[in-house]
């Protein structure tokens, strides 16, 4: 086995320098298990942000699934396959009525990226509505809607037919506060109105009913269908990047829109849903479907294979099998608790959100003026490592701690994460 030195002088002769690594002291990963990750010296390390393994790493019936579909049979969407089509019914089924045609890529950007091609197919424009610090997908069409990383080191800004909102956010947005929806919800209107000045439609409104790398930002209540009814009435269609959040992540429902009580034109899905295995899919309505059906086949050649559909459908099984969204419910709730608590005693934390597993803590270094506290969260989530748990940050100023664990997360795993990062952040020193 390499060394860490080794590994990194090997990194930095054949891999690209953009790549980044997690702490300031990487670490070797060599083996997962549950939610728990350990490195080459046996040092085991509680996973609290890796939302990829979502039933868990190196879960059996993953490896039982792929291994055993691996042996009998891997081709392509040109065949007839049972796995293909058992599989896409399966996923529309856990999705309102109405999105039932699936189409199956390999990641959430290829799944974006066909998004907006349906979208800008159906409508015949390319006018896309998006949030201010969202993250969609690394493919040129990607950065192009994601100010995350347009807007941000190295990006060259929006092109003119992407329309940016302010981000929804209650905490420090543009709007604040309990009543800050319809602010928000004129902000869409103001880029539908500059859309129509032009004479042109909106094509979509892509969106993230909670934002990931925005920060894990719980959109205001409400402020969601009145922007998907504006978008629509405009005639534009409405995707749901369900990429991080989806899967049952967020307890209370299996996909994060349905907090909000609204239905997407189109949803977009990834990430957990191979459990680490690249597999993602676009789910869509009939008439859009057949309105892409425009003479030019869409082939994918990995998309839909039997492997990925077999891996799939056993993650499906198991979020069922093992209760895991209730899971992610209780614990969530459970974690949401203790976090507020650490709130009430620690200036640092300005802000505890989330729903179920997908909690966000803000970190500021002045409560009136939310000052970012950047260093210290690069110090809380750097010592939280030393101590054996797995923490990263996100959001535009870097300043927000992400939890988003496997779903096999227990409540012992919260007390212990909570205890650490009350020690933590009551020594603290910079």
């Amino acid at each position: 086995m390499l060394n860490p030195k080794e590994i990194q002088d090997l990194r930095d002769k054949h891999l690209g320098p953009s790549l980044s690594l997690s702490y300031k002291q990487p670490i070797h990963i060599v083996r997962g298990a549950g939610q728990y990750l350990f490195d080459a010296d046996g040092t085991k390390y509680l996973d609290c942000v890796n939302n990829i393994q979502h039933v868990g790493h190196s879960h059996p019936r993953i490896t039982s699934a792929a291994r055993k579909q691996y042996q009998n049979l891997n081709t392509n969407t040109r065949y007839l396959d049972d796995t293909i089509v058992r599989y896409a019914q399966n996923i529309t089924n856990t999705l309102p009525a109405g999105l039932d045609v699936c189409f199956f890529t390999n990641s959430g950007s290829e799944s974006n990226d066909l998004a907006l091609r349906l979208a800008r197919n159906f409508t015949k424009s390319k006018q896309t509505i998006v949030l201010d610090s969202a993250y969609h997908g690394h493919l040129s069409s990607l950065i192009e809607i994601s100010p995350y990383k347009h807007a941000g080191p190295g990006g060259t800004g929006a092109p003119d037919f992407v329309h940016t909102i302010p981000v929804p956010d209650p905490y420090r947005g543009k709007h604040r506060g309990s009543e800050c929806t319809e602010g928000y919800v004129q902000e869409v209107q103001r880029a539908i109105d500059s859309i129509q000045s032009k004479n042109l439609r909106p094509s979509a409104l892509i969106v993230e009913a909670i934002m990931g790398c925005g920060g894990q930002i719980l959109l205001p209540p409400g402020f969601l269908n009145s922007a998907f009814e504006l978008v629509q009435r405009a005639g534009g269609v409405c995707i749901a990047d369900e990429v991080q959040i989806g899967f049952g992540r967020v307890g209370s429902h299996f996909w994060g829109f349905e907090t909000h009580g609204v239905i997407p034109d189109i949803v977009t899905m990834g990430k957990p849903m191979g459990n680490g295995h690249p597999l993602s899919a676009v789910v869509t309505t009939r008439v859009i479907a057949h309105a892409f059906d425009n003479g030019m086949e869409y082939f994918n050649s990995f998309g839909g294979n039997p492997v990925s559909c077999a891996i799939g459908q056993a993650v499906l099984d198991i979020i069922r099998d093992e209760d895991l969204q209730s899971n992610a419910l209780d614990v969530g709730l459970h974690l949401l608790i203790q976090l507020n608590a650490l709130k009430s005693k620690h200036d640092l934390i300005g802000d505890v959100r989330g729903v179920g597993l997908f909690i966000g803590i803000e970190l500021v270094k002045d409560r009136n003026t939310l000052e970012p506290a950047n260093e210290e969260v690069d110090y809380i989530i750097n010592k939280m490592k030393d101590k054996g748990i797995l923490l990263s940050k996100d959001g535009p100023n870097h300043n927000v701690i992400k939890i988003k664990p496997p779903l096999v997360f227990t409540k012992e795993n919260a007390d212990f994460l909570v205890k650490q990062l009350d020690d933590t952040l009551a020594s603290h020193k910079l």
